[in-house]
């Protein structure tokens, strides 16, 4: 019956039932501002990292700046929020930071739109909204964020930057060795959204094989969907592919870099993905990329580094690349899989390091405080 209640009013009363549980956790942020603090800008996070649990999603770009800037979070001259790892409570929390000066630095990634979200858009969209306008400096994910951001959010007047997800890289490198024996090895990872888009790496792989491509994949992520595990599984199935496919329902941070290292290109077929973080690392582990030229992945992936297949911008319904377009892909670069390689190290290097990200942001905090 609960799905039945419109979101507006279930979040109405989960504020009432929450209450309690809002002013614990705003008393265990004591909020003081710390202009005087002789040792430089302090961060705080919302306590986004100091529950205790694995740091996963959204949250893990905050390790750098915590490492950088961090503080006991509950005496910082800066709160930085991404929009999708927020904090608790985070409207309660933005505002005790507007009424002691506290400066607010907000991180936007996608937003709901039809072609995503359906109805429920405006569920995802609301809080950013209200959240956003509290912000003093907005960073966008990329430009597609920014764009997707001010049609369903509207307009923002206060200062903004583009900035890309970051990577580490020391930890995300390609393994020596260069040329190596043995069959392609394909990996799709990070969460997977919709059952057509594994539908289609799968199919993509049976095509592959079809025609002569030694190849084998790795599907690595959670499901998002209902019964996910038994679709792919049936789908496998039916395929023929038992023995060419291997599922890795989870990895951590920790795992990822491996995972990358142990293969030779990344599929990446969602649509419209605003910044795809997945496919950063991938490119630092010297993985060319297949995926759609859709949502930011123009912006983050060059011609020499991975083939992007083109379709419509559409807000509307989503376009998932089918199996043969996947698979003309991959054959289009496999004459040319060493040299696209070294391509797409050499372009994470120059983009994505998170040095530059951190100093970037450094100048940003220094702008505001």
């Amino acid at each position: 019956m609960s799905s039945l209640i419109p979101w507006k009013v279930r979040e109405g009363i989960r504020s009432l039932v929450e209450f309690p549980k809002r002013r614990k956790i705003l008393k265990q942020h004591g909020l003081i501002h710390r202009r005087d603090n002789p040792i430089g800008i302090s961060v705080g996070f919302g306590g986004v990292l100091d529950d205790g649990r694995p740091v996963h999603g959204g949250a893990v770009k905050l390790l750098p700046l915590r490492n950088k800037f961090g503080s006991d979070e509950r005496s910082f001259d800066i709160l930085y929020a991404v929009s999708s790892s927020q904090p608790q409570c985070a409207a309660d929390l933005f505002r005790r930071c507007r009424e002691r000066g506290i400066r607010i630095v907000w991180n936007q990634n996608g937003v709901g739109y039809p072609a995503w979200a359906g109805r429920e858009s405006e569920r995802f969209n609301a809080p950013m909204r209200r959240l956003r306008s509290m912000a003093d400096h907005v960073v966008y994910q990329s430009q597609f964020c920014q764009v997707s951001a001010e049609r369903y959010l509207g307009p923002s007047k206060v200062p903004s930057r583009i900035l890309y997800n970051p990577v580490d890289l020391v930890r995300f490198f390609p393994l020596a060795g260069g040329q190596r024996n043995g069959p392609l090895r394909i990996l799709a990872a990070g969460t997977h959204g919709t059952c057509d888009r594994v539908i289609s790496v799968l199919g993509m792989l049976s095509l592959l094989r079809d025609a002569g491509i030694e190849s084998i994949l790795t599907i690595a992520g959670k499901f998002q969907w209902r019964n996910g595990e038994d679709d792919f599984n049936r789908e496998v199935n039916r395929l023929g592919l038992g023995g060419f496919v291997r599922r890795v329902e989870r990895f951590s941070q920790e795992d990822a870099a491996a995972l990358y290292q142990g293969h030779d290109l990344l599929v990446h077929p969602k649509y419209m993905d605003p910044c795809p973080t997945v496919v950063i690392e991938a490119m630092a582990c010297g993985l060319p990329i297949i995926g759609s030229a859709s949502g930011g992945m123009p912006e983050l992936v060059p011609e020499d580094c991975g083939k992007l297949v083109s379709g419509p911008v559409d807000w509307d319904y989503r376009h998932t690349l089918t199996a043969e377009e996947l698979c003309n892909a991959v054959m289009a670069i496999l004459p040319e899989l060493s040299s696209i390689s070294l391509a797409a190290r050499k372009h994470a290097e120059a983009k994505f390091s998170v040095e530059q990200w951190v100093e970037d942001h450094r100048r940003i905090f220094q702008n505001l405080h």
